[in-house]
């Protein structure tokens, strides 16, 4: 299985970069892992929040094949500790899915086509972080993820 995060705007912190690029070179050691950054929409200041979130939403169905597996991060997903996150990867792989699509949205969170889409939605926390911070929180849970599986010392009960 390969798993592809998709993210609407770039990090504009040169700190929290290095540490996702960090643990995105830890996953490669796992499996296929691929950031992949979704411009800024232009002139959002001219766009009620359902144009830009179908604007962001005609983004992300480009970045799609139609075999992908969607999973959206949003506030109303399902929780999971790091173990059961773990457990929810493997049965993915288990399933044969090819290639699993993980979404960051914008800030409005997603259009009504893309939650159409979605097969899953998946929630970090009840808090709200930033965009930027969910981007590093995700990849090392993901991480985090495959050492479990691997039964590799990096997380502690």
């Amino acid at each position: 299985m390969m798993i592809k995060l998709l993210a609407i705007g770039k990090t504009d912190s040169t700190h929290l970069q290095e540490l996702i690029s960090e643990y995105e070179q830890r996953l490669k050691h796992y499996i296929k892992f691929e950031l992949d950054i979704i411009p800024d929409i232009k002139n959002v200041k001219n766009l009620s929040e359902v144009q830009q979130k179908e604007k962001e939403g005609e983004a992300i169905l480009k970045r799609l094949q139609p075999t992908d597996v969607l999973v959206l991060l949003d506030e109303h997903g399902k929780q999971h500790t790091s173990i059961e996150f773990s457990n929810y990867l493997q049965k993915k792989m288990n399933a044969g899915i090819k290639r699993m699509v993980i979404v960051i949205g914008g800030p409005y969170g997603f259009s009504e086509e893309i939650y159409q889409k979605a097969q899953g939605k998946l929630s970090l926390s009840k808090m709200t972080f930033s965009h930027q911070m969910v981007r590093l929180f995700i990849v090392e849970q993901i991480y985090r993820a495959f050492t479990i599986l691997k039964n590799e010392p990096y997380h502690h009960q």
